[in-house]
């Protein structure tokens, strides 16, 4: 109950700056194009308290969740739409400005937080930890049918020369039923290869079926399961299962899953100390077939780059990193509506409220990370040419300059109810992804 009370904190504070830095967005455009202002509000519904300034009444209201920006004018039944300073009163290209504000307010935020983020605290993968080389290929998978083996280095992704990993697994979870075109080093020589991912019924994105090769740490050690048990503790690295060395988070679950519920001998790596130690697997259903399974999550084990960049450079890598997300945030939008990426990847207020409390414990880095990658998030969100969203805002007025006359008012309030309706069903959706995520399977 407490984390749940601490999520849901943390959650507010998250959407609660997002939005408000959003309303504040068309707040200043509909200023600046003297559009009077009748409410400014922290949360939605009864007003609690607030003061006015002005013309404008600045309120604090019941519900936490975000704020809204009330402007003269707005709803075309109003009694002020032939007040000069109303906004419908407004040439179409400043009332788009003024759509088009609230998500650049969110790029502003996610900017400038990574800008001052790096500043205090920059952190990187070594170059070694993200060398595409090829630790596992999991048998009868799209790797292993296009004939990539353990130890391949990939020197070339489709058009993209010297990928990163992170390069790899962002086309492998957008490439789903798209082939992938590969030149991967062997032995000294370059070999060519053809490579389709699948989509995985689990993550809902593009699954090839390899794994980067590296130093593998365990991450979680799931409390009453056998590694648990035997000893086994979140930070250590294992050697080897079985005498067999294991470079790959894939090959230590291969070996445990084909373990057939014998112990398996694992040797593992801790305080710089090696010790062994024999783990008996139990069958785990799951939400699967079940397999045989010992209860930890491995991750590659990063040896991570500590710094801090100066204004400049944070201001530049800031930018860097979220044009890198913005297209991963395009293209699983595209993944989704061409089928390529499945619609469990939709996260609503659940999900977001568990990522808020994780990252807030986690510590103030994280969550910080976390604020930058939604704010974008909300901000192309927030475009897309949906009614009753700033992008289908943006639509009806580029419409309306084409055509250069308004579109009926049936025709707006149409789309809206139609746009309402969607984003509700889309929420729906995402919650219900939420709670499938919490509740056990079967």
């Amino acid at each position: 109950m407490l984390v749940f009370i601490e999520n849901t904190l943390w959650l507010l504070v998250l959407i609660g700056v997002m939005i408000n830095i959003h309303e504040l967005g068309h707040f200043w455009a509909a200023r600046y194009f003297d559009v009077r202002v009748e409410a400014f509000s922290f949360g939605f519904g009864t007003r609690l308290f607030g003061f006015k300034r002005g013309e404008t009444d600045y309120r604090f209201s019941l519900i936490p969740l975000g704020g809204y920006v009330k402007m003269a004018g707005e709803q075309a039944a109003d009694d002020t739409v032939n007040d000069p300073r109303s906004v419908l009163a407004k040439p179409r290209w400043q009332r788009l400005i003024i759509s088009f504000a609230g998500p650049f307010m969110n790029v502003v935020l996610a900017v400038g937080v990574l800008t001052g983020l790096y500043m205090i605290k920059y952190q990187r993968a070594s170059d070694a930890d993200l060398d595409p080389v090829i630790g596992h290929v999991a048998a009868d998978s799209p790797a292993a049918k296009a004939g990539l083996q353990e130890g391949d280095r990939i020197v070339k992704l489709d058009s993209k020369v010297n990928p990163t990993w992170d390069d790899v697994i962002v086309q492998e979870a957008e490439g789903a039923y798209r082939a992938l075109h590969l030149t991967v080093e062997r032995g000294g020589k370059r070999v060519d290869t053809v490579l389709t991912p699948t989509l995985s019924e689990k993550s809902g994105v593009g699954y090839a079926g390899w794994d980067a090769r590296g130093e593998i740490q365990l991450v979680e050690v799931e409390s009453g399961f056998p590694a648990d048990k035997a000893g086994l503790k979140k930070g250590d690295v294992i050697r080897s299962v079985n005498a067999t060395p294991i470079h790959s988070a894939g090959k230590l679950q291969e070996l445990t899953k084909n373990s057939g519920g014998k112990p398996v001998a694992i040797q593992y790596e801790r305080d710089g100390q090696q010790h062994e130690v024999s783990v008996q697997p139990v069958f785990y259903k799951g939400d699967g077939p079940g397999r045989w399974f010992i209860g930890v999550g491995p991750q590659p084990k990063f040896n991570i780059i500590t710094t801090r960049l100066s204004l400049p450079d944070a201001f530049r890598e800031s930018l860097s990193q979220n044009g890198k997300n913005a297209m991963m945030i395009v293209e699983v939008l595209k993944g989704v509506i061409e089928r390529r990426m499945s619609t469990k990847n939709l996260t609503g207020p659940i999900g977001i409220a568990q990522m808020s409390g994780e990252a807030a414990r986690e510590g103030p880095s994280a969550f910080f990370l976390l604020m930058s990658m939604i704010s974008l998030n909300l901000a192309i969100v927030n475009l897309l040419p949906i009614p009753i969203m700033d992008g289908g805002v943006i639509l009806m007025l580029l419409v309306e300059m084409t055509m250069q006359r308004d579109l009926s008012l049936n025709v707006k309030e149409a789309m809206f109810k139609v746009g309402f309706v969607c984003i509700m069903l889309l929420v729906a959706f995402a919650i219900y992804n939420d709670i499938s995520r919490i509740l056990p399977a079967g």
